[in-house]
C-alpha cells in the first residue's frame, strides 16, 4: 500500500499543476462583473470630486443636506422630521455619532431605541434621502465633552484628540464596534451613506499633527470606502486639511466655467429613487471587485460658516489648498444655540435665504445646520469657556429650519421655495402638523427631602479626599458622567472654605443652604457654629466644555483638596446622585411624604398628569420654581432655570400614555406652586406657520 502511494505521488502533483493553470486560464476569461448582485453593479465609483463637480457614478450631482441628530428626537418622531426635510427639497441627510451615548462605559455598547443609528439611516434611505455620516470619535454638537465619553478622563495625562496611545486604544475599540455597522450601510454596499467625514473641525484645535492622519486610515481600515470629508471654520480651515491622492478630472476645468455648471442652470434632479437590499452581509462582501478597495481615499476639505462675508474663502483658500475640487459648505448655520443666562439667538429668515441663495449660486454644495435641531434631553448639552463658563440650555432649537417640536417657520417656507426652483420636479407635500395641547396644572402632592433620600441610596463611598466624578468607583469602575454629586465631612469651626468647583456647589451647613461656590465665586465663608456640624457640598455637573482647547481639564466635582482656613478638610462622605431611572427605582411610594406648606430644600416632587385622549405634544412650565430638573415616566426632559432665556421644556407626545403620567421634579432652591402645560414653546417662535 505504501509503495503504490509513493510510485503515484509525481502524477498526483502533475494533477495538480494542470488543474492549476487550466482554472488561472479560465479565470482570465470569466467576466467578474457577473459575481456581483444585481442591485450593486450600478455602484462602482460612488460620490467623486472630479473638477468642480460631485459626480454620482456619472451624473453631476449636487448635495442639498441638512442635519437632524437622531439622539436629540424622539425615535417615534424621525421619519416625521425626515419627510419635512424631503419636503424642503433636500436630498442629504447629515448626523453625527455621539461616542459618550454609544458607549457610557468602556466596552458596554448601546444602540438600541433612540440610539438605533441604523434603523435611522434606512429610514432616511427609505424616505429618498441620502446621508453623509459624521462618526467623530469627537463632534462636538454643542454635546458634554464634544461627545467623548467622561471615563476617558480618568487617566490623569489623557490628552484628547491626539495619538495619546490610552485615547487611541478606546477610539480603536469604539471604531470597532461602529464601524461594523456603518460599512454595510455604504453607497458601494448598497445603502445610502455616500461620504463620511474625518473627525470635526480639527483645524480649531491642532494639537497633533499626526491625528487626522490617524483617524483617515482608522476609518479605511475598518472598510469605508466612500468619500472622506473635512469640516472647518475659517480659523481652523488652513490647519485642518488632510492630505489625501486627488482624483483627476472633472466637467469644469477652470474658475471662468464655475457658473456654467451651476445647479439653477442645469436643473438637476437631485434625490435619490431607490428600492435597494441595505443589508449585505456575509458572502456577499467577497463578491465584491477591486474598486471597493478603500487604499488611499482623497480627503476633501469643506468649511462651515453663517456670513455672505465668508463666501469668498470657497473660492480663495479652499482653490489655493486643495486645487480645482468641488466646493462645499458643510455647516451653514441657520442660527445658533444658547447658553443659560444670555440672549435667545435668531437669525432672520430673508438673511437666511440671501445666504443659501449666494452659497449655491457660487457653484457649491451646501448643509444646513440645524435643519432640525432637537432638545439636549437629559444631561447631554455641553458648555462654553473662554472667559467666562456658560453651559447650553436644554433646548437645541438653534433657531433652525424647523423648530424644536418638528414645526414649519418662515426659514422652512422659503427655503422649499428656493430649493424647488432648484430641482425642476414636483417636491411632496410637506407633512401635517403634529397636534399640541395644552393639559390642566398640575400640583405635585408627595415629596422627598434630598436629606431623607440619601438613606435609600445605600452606603456613601468613604474618601480621604475630595473625589472627582469621573473618577467615583462607580458603574463598573467607569465612573459618573452626568448629574449632581454631594459631598459630606464633618466641622468643628467657622471661617472661610476655599476650593475649585465643576460647576455649581451648593454649600449647606447642616441643611441650611449659606451659598454657591463656582468658577467665579471660590471663597464663602462659614458661619459660627458650635459643636458637630455637617458640611455639605451639592455640586451639579452643569456640562463638559464641548469646543476649544481645554477639553483635557473637564473633570467635575470638588478638584482637589477643599480648605477651612487654609486647611483641607478631610473624611469625605460622597453620594453619586446621577438621576438615571435606577436611581429613581430606589424611591418607592412608601418613602414619599405628603407636601409640606414649607418643604426643605433641595428635593424632589412627585405629581401625576392625567390624559384621557390620545397624547400630544405639549410644552411644560414652570413659574415660580427655580432651578432642577424634570422626569416624565423616567424620560430626563432636561434641566429648567428661571435665568432663561428658555422658559419651558419640550415634551413630546410619545414620551406620554393615556392615563396616569409620573412627573418628578427635582428643585435645588425654590419650588413654585404647580406645573404647567402650553402650546406656546418655550422661545415664542411661530409654530403654526403653514
Amino acid at each position: 500500500m505504501t509503495t503504490w502511494s509513493l510510485r503515484r505521488r509525481p502524477a498526483r502533483t502533475l494533477g495538480l499543476l494542470l488543474l492549476v493553470v487550466l482554472g488561472f486560464l479560465v479565470l482570465r476569461r470569466l467576466d467578474w462583473s457577473t459575481l456581483v448582485p444585481l442591485r450593486l453593479r450600478h455602484r462602482q465609483l460612488g460620490l467623486q470630486a472630479k473638477g468642480w463637480n460631485f459626480m454620482l457614478e456619472d451624473s453631476t450631482f449636487w448635495i442639498f443636506g441638512g442635519s437632524i441628530h437622531y439622539f436629540r428626537v424622539p425615535r417615534e418622531y424621525w421619519r416625521d422630521r425626515l419627510l419635512k426635510m424631503k419636503a424642503c427639497g433636500l436630498n442629504t441627510l447629515t448626523t453625527y455619532v455621539p461616542w459618550n451615548l454609544h458607549e457610557p462605559e468602556r466596552g458596554k455598547f448601546d444602540f438600541s431605541g433612540n440610539l438605533d443609528l441604523e434603523a435611522f439611516v434606512l429610514m432616511a434611505a427609505e424616505i429618498g434621502l441620502w446621508v453623509i455620516l459624521r462618526p467623530g470619535p469627537y463632534i462636538c454638537s454643542e454635546m458634554d465633552l464634544g461627545g467623548l465619553p467622561s471615563w476617558l478622563l480618568q487617566d490623569p495625562g489623557m490628552r484628547l484628540r491626539t495619538t495619546y496611545k490610552g485615547f487611541t486604544e478606546a477610539v480603536d475599540l469604539y471604531f470597532d464596534h461602529l464601524m461594523s455597522r456603518v460599512v454595510p450601510l455604504q453607497y458601494k454596499r448598497g445603502g445610502p451613506i455616500i461620504a463620511v467625514q474625518v473627525e470635526n473641525e480639527y483645524g480649531s484645535y491642532n494639537k497633533d499633527p499626526a491625528y487626522m492622519p490617524y483617524v483617515k486610515k482608522a476609518l479605511e481600515d475598518r472598510g469605508i470606502v466612500e468619500l472622506l470629508l473635512t469640516s472647518d471654520n475659517k480659523d481652523g480651515l488652513s490647519k485642518g486639511i488632510v492630505q489625501g491622492d486627488p482624483q483627476p478630472g472633472g466637467l469644469c476645468s477652470s474658475s471662468r466655467e464655475l457658473h456654467g455648471c451651476s445647479p439653477k442652470l442645469a436643473r438637476l434632479s437631485v434625490a435619490p429613487h431607490l428600492k435597494l437590499n441595505f443589508f449585505l452581509r456575509g458572502a456577499h462582501s467577497i463578491l465584491l471587485p477591486a474598486f471597493f478597495s478603500p487604499s488611499h481615499l482623497p480627503v476633501l476639505a469643506t468649511i462651515n460658516l453663517q456670513s455672505t462675508h465668508e463666501l469668498q474663502l470657497l473660492t480663495t483658500f479652499l482653490f489655493n489648498v486643495q486645487g480645482t475640487q468641488p466646493k462645499m459648505v458643510m455647516e451653514y448655520w441657520t442660527g445658533w444655540f444658547d447658553s443659560w443666562g444670555g440672549p435667545h439667538n435668531i437669525l432672520d429668515s430673508s438673511e437666511v435665504l440671501k445666504t443659501v441663495s449666494a452659497i449655491v449660486d457660487a457653484g457649491s454644495s451646501i448643509n444646513l445646520y440645524m435643519f432640525h435641531g432637537g432638545t439636549n434631553f437629559g444631561f447631554m448639552n455641553g458648555a462654553m469657556h473662554f472667559h467666562d463658563y456658560k453651559s447650553d440650555v436644554t433646548s437645541y432649537d438653534y433657531d433652525a429650519v424647523l423648530t424644536e417640536a418638528g414645526d414649519y417657520t418662515a426659514k422652512y417656507m422659503k427655503l422649499r421655495d428656493f430649493f424647488g426652483s432648484i430641482s425642476g420636479i414636483p417636491l411632496p407635500p410637506p407633512p401635517d402638523l403634529l397636534p399640541k395641547m395644552p393639559y390642566e396644572p398640575l400640583t405635585p402632592v408627595l415629596y422627598l427631602s434630598l436629606w431623607d433620600a440619601l438613606k435609600y441610596l445605600g452606603e456613601p463611598i468613604k474618601s480621604e479626599k475630595p473625589i472627582n466624578m469621573e473618577n467615583l468607583p462607580v458603574n463598573g469602575g467607569n465612573g459618573q458622567s452626568f448629574g449632581y454629586i454631594l459631598y459630606e465631612t464633618s466641622i468643628t469651626s467657622s471661617g472661610i472654605l476655599s476650593g475649585h468647583v465643576h460647576d455649581r456647589g451648593q454649600v449647606f451647613v447642616n441643611t441650611v443652604s449659606i451659598g454657591f461656590l463656582d468658577y467665579k465665586t471660590t471663597k464663602i465663608a462659614v458661619p459660627l457654629i458650635q459643636g458637630y456640624t455637617v458640611l455639605r457640598i451639592l455640586v451639579e455637573n452643569r456640562g463638559r466644555v464641548n469646543y476649544g482647547e481645554n477639553i483635557d481639564d473637564q473633570r467635575k466635582g470638588l478638584i482637589g483638596n477643599l480648605y477651612l482656613n487654609d486647611s483641607p478638610l478631610k473624611n469625605f462622605r460622597i453620594y453619586s446622585l446621577d438621576m438615571k431611572k435606577s436611581f429613581f427605582q430606589r424611591f418607592g411610594l412608601d418613602k414619599w411624604s405628603s407636601l409640606p406648606e414649607t418643604p426643605t430644600l433641595p428635593a424632589f416632587f412627585l405629581g401625576s398628569l392625567s390624559i384621557s385622549s390620545t397624547p400630544c405634544d405639549t410644552f411644560l412650565k414652570l413659574e415660580g420654581w427655580e432651578k432642577g430638573v424634570v422626569f416624565i415616566n423616567g424620560q430626563n426632559l432636561g434641566r429648567y432655570w428661571n435665568i432663561g432665556p428658555q422658559k419651558t421644556l419640550y415634551l413630546p407626545g410619545p414620551w406620554l400614555s393615556s392615563g396616569i403620567n409620573q412627573v418628578i421634579v427635582f428643585e435645588e432652591t425654590m419650588a413654585g406652586p404647580a406645573l404647567q402645560f402650553t402650546e406656546t414653546p418655550h422661545l415664542g417662535r411661530n409654530q403654526y406657520i403653514k
